[in-house]
């Protein structure tokens, strides 16, 4: 279900809801935040990130994502400290990374996560990725524990597979609100069964990567290669795969011509086009965050939605072990 939300401390911006919760359809993730694997040094950390969240509230976006593993916490108290005194605008979404995710440790890393960030209860409390050793049953017996105590009001997941997804729902014995995985252009495998799961059961598809770390923003080609870690290491970034992305990119670039709009803001207008899916771009500085936040009022046909997914289909990159190869060659090189 799509709709307008209009608040009055901040710009309208199209929402999603699902299962009763309202959410921008532009979100903001915050890996960035206190993180050295993106080499955007201490000033960014200390001034222009509490500048970008400032600025997304004031654009009405809503949903703010972090994570206990960005920057070993220093994201969330970024994140705290910027909302603390617009608290009540924010649908704040944090992870846990599930190391040994036995139900007394998630939730004394629920109540940790709660006290970096500043505030009574986390909106979203997810699990950051499967953990098999662990029983379902025992991980969601720790996420009871904190909505039970109100530490937490919602649970997610993140890169689980529909049957995960749907064993965490029984296990929890209510709703598992989200899941968060990767989803773009470049990256389709939630068509399959993530996105149509979230429509039969309304829940959330959380798209993180929404422009696969901006290779579909047609900044990087094969003479102009990323530098910094968090893409340096990406299977994406390989020379062959940049190359092959190239008539991908070039359908993005034509539609975003013809609407006077960027290449970003088409991909993630592509992504939020799907029911029952948000969007949650990161953001270097705040100019592009304004950008991100401008895809939500971006309306493609169906025509250039179908030409943007028919070259999707065509954008084949190299993965498996023969990218793991490549990059290990890559890391022994550097």
């Amino acid at each position: 279900m799509v709709e307008r939300a209009t608040r009055s401390y901040a710009a309208a911006m199209r929402s999603v809801t699902v299962n009763g919760v309202t959410l921008s359809a532009i979100g903001l993730g915050t890996w960035q935040f206190g993180s050295k694997d993106w080499g955007y040094g201490d000033e960014y950390a200390e001034n222009e990130a509490g500048r970008i969240l400032t600025r997304a509230l004031d654009l009405g976006i809503t949903l703010v994502d972090t994570a206990e593993i960005y920057g070993r916490g220093a994201s969330e108290l970024i994140v705290g400290r910027a909302i603390a005194d617009r608290r009540d605008e924010v649908f704040l979404a944090t992870k846990m990374l599930p190391v040994a995710p036995l139900a007394a440790i998630i939730e004394k890393h629920g109540r940790a996560s709660a006290e970096r960030l500043g505030v009574d209860v986390i909106d979203l409390y997810q699990l950051h990725w499967p953990n098999p050793a662990v029983p379902l049953g025992e991980q969601m017996r720790g996420m009871r524990r904190l909505v039970d105590a109100n530490v937490v009001r919602h649970v997610g997941v993140s890169n689980f597979s529909r049957a995960r997804w749907e064993a965490a729902e029984r296990a929890f014995a209510g709703p598992v609100l989200s899941n968060q995985v990767q989803y773009s252009l470049a990256y389709r495998k939630p068509d399959a069964e993530i996105v149509p799961y979230a429509v039969e059961r309304d829940r959330l598809v959380i798209a993180y990567s929404p422009l696969a770390k901006g290779l579909l923003s047609g900044r990087y080609d094969v003479t102009n290669l990323p530098a910094n870690s968090a893409r340096m290491y990406d299977p994406l970034f390989l020379p062959e795969n940049v190359a092959a992305a190239h008539d991908l990119i070039e359908a993005v670039r034509g539609i975003a011509k013809a609407h006077d709009a960027t290449a970003a803001q088409v991909a993630l207008a592509w992504v939020i086009s799907h029911p029952n899916v948000v969007a949650i771009p990161g953001a270097s500085r705040v100019e592009q965050l304004e950008h991100n936040a401008a895809a939500a009022d971006l309306d493609l046909t169906d025509a250039e939605l179908a030409q943007l997914t028919a070259a999707s289909d065509l954008y084949e990159p190299i993965g498996g072990a023969r990218a793991g190869v490549k990059m290990a060659a890559r890391r022994v090189r550097r």
